[in-house]
């Protein structure tokens, strides 16, 4: 598993690690309209899934912010963020911040992504902060466990990774 620190202090992520060249797990998450998402709802599309702890957080709110603003830019690639925060809260975030460009899917029902992703930290019940990038026959090509919860992940390198995946 990939060596993770929430504040400097190791933490127990829960699930199987995922690598590059691995076909994607699937996942059943929620949409802010309490709808089910899995996997398969994607099917065809590159997708850009940036893992967060929290949106209303700092670097969360930051790396969210991001994706949106690049979501245009890089093409037929659909981005995906995913949190354990209630649909309720994010919906909220979501009108307040303007997010239009990407989805905002909610994994605190039974944290089937945390699980499937290896991101669930035991200790706290969050999400890893982490980026995958799925290609269009839900292969991996790309994957982030950032090594630290608090710090931002490589966004030019997932950016990239999208542009590139088909």
């Amino acid at each position: 598993m990939a060596n993770v620190t929430f504040q400097h202090e190791p933490v127990t992520l829960l699930g199987n690690e995922v690598k590059v060249g691995d076909q994607a797990p699937d996942f059943n998450v929620l949409t802010n309209d309490l709808k089910e998402v899995t996997l398969d709802d994607y099917k065809g599309k590159v997708k850009l899934i940036s893992v967060v702890p929290s949106i209303d957080t700092g670097v969360c709110a930051d790396q969210t912010k991001r994706f949106n603003e690049e979501a245009a830019a890089i093409g037929n690639v659909q981005v995906l963020t995913v949190s354990m925060d209630l649909p309720f809260a994010q919906k909220r975030w979501v009108t307040q911040h303007n997010i239009d460009q990407l989805d905002i899917l909610s994994d605190h029902r039974d944290a089937s992504f945390g699980h499937q992703y290896g991101v669930l930290i035991k200790e706290l019940r969050l999400l890893a902060r982490a980026i995958f990038v799925v290609d269009s026959n839900d292969k991996v090509n790309y994957v982030e466990y950032v090594s630290e919860v608090s710090n931002h992940p490589d966004y030019d390198a997932a950016l990239e990774a999208a542009k590139k995946a088909n």
